[in-house]
């Protein structure tokens, strides 16, 4: 009946072990399965804390560009101002030339009509004075009309460089606001990305917290399932010491049954050698005694020029009139600046940067004296291609696209950059 029992506790146990080791290999797969999405959240947030400090530089970057752009607006403004003053004090001094010749003509006609040139000439009648008369009406008509072509030329000289710089101060402030669009469009993505990583930081410390009470469950499971063992190791000890208390008592049965079968034997031959005739009785006593007990516990310089540059040119402007996309590298569907510089020399076999900033660095400093075409021309936080003449190639801006603009020095130049010496 022990056994029985015994064998009833064991499957128990055996049964409850069993299902304790598949909920702790269930909990492990879970812990592991949420331990590969905290490294998953981990990675992705590794990436945007990336992302955003890229945005952040080049917010930097954007805001010393509207800086600069600003500077560059107020130089181009003074210079303007200059130049009007410079065509005021020309028309002035024309009109005052323009009001001497008026009083002269005035004097000329009051005095005797058209003929009054001919007349105040020739009424000396010394050939000496006559001469030097004609010289000096002549030399005054020549003196008016030279200082009307001054004049004029001075005008169209004057106005000219006015448009000039008018035109520069427009693309100037195109690019400010630009610049200042792209400055908004930074500050919303990097606005989302920080929102975004502040999620993944949520989900991270939610997945942490689980990850934690899985590791607790399986710490617990862990403790139930060596219980289980231990209360086994206690159940088979107690049965090992229960049958050898048993066969014990077994053999101790076996012995003395053997000893009283001796005995007996031992009698019967007495008997049998006395030769006693009469029916005698023997008499034998056996006896047996068994018992058992069980019991137990439990508990649990100069610089070289190839010419080469003329070519780089020659297909850069190809793209004139494509758009402008900011972070793009696209010839025909879109680039920004560095990256169109970028593709434009990546035709000619060349690696370069997609950065403004890290363009300063490529190839060989010149001067903008000795900028040759195809030299890049770098500019805070913008750059183009040059192409003589003080000419340049560029991916200019949201409005205006790659386009080429005609003076290379329209605002302040950091660096020029030869590429093929």
């Amino acid at each position: 009946m022990m056994f029985g029992t015994q064998g009833v506790c064991a499957s128990t146990l055996d049964e409850k072990q069993k299902a304790l080791e598949q909920q702790k290999a269930q909990t492990q797969r879970d812990l592991a399965a949420k331990q590969a999405e905290i490294d998953d959240l981990e990675v992705k947030k590794r990436k945007l804390e990336g992302e955003i400090e890229a945005l952040d530089k080049d917010l930097i970057e954007v805001m010393v560009e509207i800086k600069t752009l600003k500077a560059d607006i107020a130089d181009k403004e003074v210079e303007i101002e200059k130049t009007k003053e410079d065509l005021e004090v020309a028309q002035k001094d024309v009109e005052d030339q323009y009001e001497s010749m008026k009083t002269r003509i005035q004097f000329l006609y009051e005095k005797g009509g058209t003929g009054a040139w001919a007349e105040m000439i020739l009424a000396d009648a010394n050939l000496s004075n006559l001469l030097n008369k004609a010289e000096y009406t002549q030399e005054l008509y020549d003196y008016d009309r030279e200082a009307l072509d001054t004049y004029v030329d001075t005008v169209e000289q004057v106005t000219e460089l006015e448009n000039n710089l008018e035109i520069e101060k427009s693309e100037l402030v195109v690019m400010r606001e630009c610049s200042e669009e792209e400055e908004k469009e930074l500050n919303k993505k990097l606005e989302e990305k920080k929102a975004t990583s502040a999620n993944y930081a949520s989900e991270i410390q939610n997945a942490e917290a689980k990850a934690d009470a899985y590791t607790e469950l399986i710490r617990q499971q862990s403790a139930q399932i060596r219980q289980i063992q231990q209360q086994k190791e206690e159940e088979a000890r107690r049965a090992a010491e229960e049958a050898r208390q048993k066969a014990a008592q077994e053999a101790a049965r076996k012995a003395a049954e053997q000893e009283r079968q001796r005995q007996a034997a031992a009698s019967r031959a007495n008997n049998s050698s006395s030769g006693s005739s009469s029916g005698g009785s023997s008499g034998g006593s056996s006896g047996g005694s068994s018992g058992g007990s069980s019991g137990g516990s439990s508990g649990g310089g100069s610089v070289g020029y190839s010419g080469k540059g003329s070519a780089v040119v020659s297909y850069a402007t190809q793209f004139v009139g494509n758009p402008y996309v900011w972070g793009g590298t696209s010839l025909t569907n879109g680039a920004d600046c560095s990256g169109f510089i970028m593709s434009v020399y990546a035709k000619f076999g060349v690696s370069l940067p997609h950065s403004s900033s890290a363009l300063r660095g490529v190839g060989t400093g010149v001067s903008y004296s000795e900028a040759k075409p195809g030299d890049i021309i770098c500019y805070s936080g913008h750059c183009a291609i040059y192409m003589g003449n003080g000419a340049i190639v560029h991916a200019s801006c949201k409005k205006d696209g790659i386009k080429i603009s005609y003076n290379a020095a329209y605002r302040t130049i950091l660096a020029v950059r030869r590429i093929f010496t």
